[in-house]
């Protein structure tokens, strides 16, 4: 059977970035590939600039997702300051824009989206090529190098990810393992996520659909293609510090909860 890596994302806010136009930065309601490789990535201290570690990441995960809940959603207004466009005149960094006068500097409203009370598991397989086993990525995720977060630096984690090594069959067998909780729910000082699904319900309003999102093959979920949806999506890490991304084939399943009306 293969090997399967599976942990749980929640934050009272989440940003799942999507291609931004102008002043608007939207989010989807579930984190993406390049999203859960930044993830990793942060854990095993490997930096945006880091070339070779970056084309390894890519080259060695397969990534699936399960939307327990997309939370709801949040928008933000900002206003910000902007140099103003020149010919020939680039800006490689926040503080180079704001070095200009400031008596040039133009302002601009800029919305952002979050997601809030969003719940979803994620499931990790290591490719031929990978550098890393399984171990050391739960290893990474339980002490991880650098802060990790949920899109944004404002949407820190606020409960364990609790990673997890399990043999399945295919992608859903992995992502509908039950997390047992790591905080304790009898203390109020202390947020609860108690990994149980009545108590999960009334405490997360979960409805009552889930979304499953895999990549590879279209039977690789349970090994049916039955009621699967498949698109293009751009989310492939091409580069981080030129933020470019490119295009793969997604598949995706929305099924009722069991026991759901």
């Amino acid at each position: 059977m293969p090997h399967h890596l599976v942990f749980r994302l929640y934050a009272p806010m989440a940003s799942w970035g999507e291609a931004a136009v102008g002043e608007t930065r939207p989010t989807a309601t579930y984190p993406g590939r390049s999203a859960i490789l930044g993830l990793i990535g942060a854990a095993l201290g490997i930096r945006r600039d880091d070339d070779d570690g970056q084309r390894q990441l890519r080259e060695g995960l397969q990534v699936a997702v399960k939307q327990r809940s997309p939370g709801l959603l949040m928008r933000d207004y900002h206003t910000v300051q902007v140099p103003p466009s020149q010919s020939k005149v680039t800006h490689r960094s926040r503080r180079e824009e704001l070095s200009v006068p400031k008596e040039t500097l133009n302002t601009i409203l800029s919305s952002r989206d979050y997601r809030c009370d969003g719940l979803w598991s994620v499931a990790v397989r290591v490719t031929a090529k990978a550098c890393w086993t399984l171990e050391e990525l739960k290893s990474a995720l339980e002490k991880p190098r650098f802060p990790l977060y949920l899109g944004r630096k404002a949407c820190p984690l606020a409960a364990p990810l609790v990673p997890t090594l399990i043999e399945a069959d295919h992608w859903r067998q992995a992502l509908d393992h039950g997390f047992e909780s790591a905080l304790d729910p009898t203390k109020r000082t202390r947020p609860v996520l108690v990994g149980n699904e009545k108590k999960d319900k009334d405490l997360l309003r979960l409805p009552d659909e889930v979304l499953y999102a895999w990549e590879g093959e279209a039977d690789a979920f349970d090994g049916k293609t039955a009621s699967n949806e498949s698109s293009e999506v751009w989310d492939e890490p091409l580069h981080r510090r030129r933020w470019q991304f490119g295009p793969r084939l997604e598949h995706r399943r929305i099924e009722k909860v069991e026991g759901a009306r």
